[in-house]
């Protein structure tokens, strides 16, 4: 999935993906205290201003406060021939508004404390604010005339899309990068997501100001919006800012298609040769999106995945320094399995070997049990800051169900069964596309085609 972030990003802590780590925690999640479902959605409190939904959730004592604008659509907004506009139009819009211009703006928000950012993904895009509540109410006045009246100065324009080109020139520099981008072009063939969010140089190199304020001017429709802000804030307070400042764009009448399925009918082999000293290597597989009942037996199925191949790869075999399996949490959703190694053969043939194991044989209570404990303790990691939930409850919102499913994740967690795993490698670990950079005259094919 790609995600782009802005210069000055608090929403990387808003956009970016959680990710699993390489080892598991051994504290029982049964026994782990923690707030009721009902509990930690009555925190939240839902309205809507002339057709923009917004969600407040209210930390006491939180002396920050994160806010979140989120756009509709991601890579259903673009075509191929303005990929990466919404990448630019937000970007440009954080360097300055009309009553905050860029040096105006860089000096109020080094005075409070405060940032602004923005970023996008293949389903939704944000502006974000982080603050203190000491400065809410300025930084507020200075987040919605970046969000309703921004600038798009000449210069501010030209800056972005310097940067932006630059990043995506090196994104064939390094190996990892491109390889993920090679995956993209594959995967994504003949699907919304093929659409760049990030831009190409080409795209970039031509919209205008007029291009953005007009791109801008398409966007900010109240139905295609959503606004999380989370800190120590009353509601009724947000309720009467949002009234006076976004509540007052058009409404429109934005609806939003699903995304046709993603291409795994059989299993595919693409290698671009290069001569390096290791074999870049990734095999993507459908994935449940965080919608579907299945997603959560497939996060244990991966994190369980993930654990076998690190002991086997690189434990045991020493063939590959970080072996990994990942899985996204798109609409359109794919998992992974990642290897860099000088035998690329051999590393694969073993890895592919524990993706049969999990769709042949079953996995203990234990084992969930472990996982449970594993994923408690990354959830109340990642869930530490305001911008952290803030994303959280709008990634649940836009491709997980809505947003009071954010809440039950650790229970859903763990009422997975061992069968259900099984179920879900069966159904999904299957047809596994691979991506190779690298000797193409070392790749055996007939191993990396074997699982089907």
């Amino acid at each position: 999935m790609r995600v782009v972030s802005g210069q000055r990003s608090a929403v990387g802590k808003i956009v970016l993906l959680t990710f699993i780590c390489l080892f598991f925690v051994t504290s029982s999640f049964a026994q782990t205290s923690k707030p009721s479902i009902a509990e930690q959605a009555n925190l939240v409190t839902e309205f809507d201003v002339n057709g923009l939904k917004v969600l407040v959730k209210r930390r006491p004592n939180s002396p920050t406060v994160a806010a979140g604008l989120f756009i509709r659509g991601g890579a259903r907004n673009i075509t191929d021939k303005n990929a990466g506009i919404e990448n630019l139009m937000l970007s440009a819009a954080t360097e300055g508004s009309k009553k905050f211009p860029r040096e105006t703006l860089r000096r109020e928000l080094a005075r409070t404390g405060s940032s602004v950012g923005s970023g996008v993904n293949n389903d939704y895009s944000a502006l974000s604010l982080a603050t203190t509540r000491q400065n809410f109410d300025h930084s507020w006045e200075i987040f919605t005339d970046i969000a309703l009246n921004p600038a798009f100065a000449v210069e501010d324009v030209q800056r972005t899309r310097d940067q932006i080109s630059t990043g995506l020139r090196e994104q064939e520099t390094s190996s990892d990068n491109f390889l993920q981008v090679l995956q993209d072009r594959i995967i994504y063939v003949n699907h919304p997501y093929a659409n760049d969010v990030s831009g190409t140089l080409e795209t970039i190199s031509r919209f205008t100001a007029k291009d953005l304020i007009d791109f801008h001017q398409k966007l900010m429709q109240t139905s295609r919006l959503l606004l999380v802000v989370v800190g120590d804030i009353d509601p009724k307070d947000v309720q009467t800012r949002v009234a006076a400042t976004l509540g007052k764009l058009p409404r429109g009448d934005y609806k939003e298609s699903p995304f046709p399925p993603l291409d795994f009918s059989k299993a595919t082999l693409d290698v671009t040769s290069r001569t390096l000293p290791t074999n870049y290597i990734q095999g993507v597989f459908n994935a449940p999106s965080p919608a579907s009942p299945d997603y959560y037996a497939m996060r244990v199925a991966v994190a369980v995945l993930q654990s076998r191949i690190y002991q086997e790869v690189r434990i045991k075999r020493q063939l590959s320094y970080a072996p990994n399996a990942e899985l996204d949490s798109s609409a359109a959703n794919t998992a992974n399995i990642y290897v860099t190694a000088v035998d690329a053969n051999q590393a694969v043939s073993v890895m592919l070997n524990e993706v049969n194991n999990l769709r042949t044989k079953q996995i203990n209570e234990e084992t969930i049990d472990g996982i449970s404990g594993h994923f408690l303790t990354l959830y109340y990691i990642d869930q530490q800051t305001n911008a952290a939930q803030a994303g959280e409850l709008a990634k649940y919102e836009f491709v997980g169900g809505g947003w009071r499913n954010a809440f039950s994740f650790l229970d859903k967690i763990r009422q997975v069964k061992p069968a259900e795993v099984q179920a879900v490698a069966q159904k999904y670990m299957k047809n596994i596309r691979f991506v190779v950079i690298g000797n193409q005259s070392a790749i055996n094919k007939e191993i990396f085609l074997q699982n089907n």
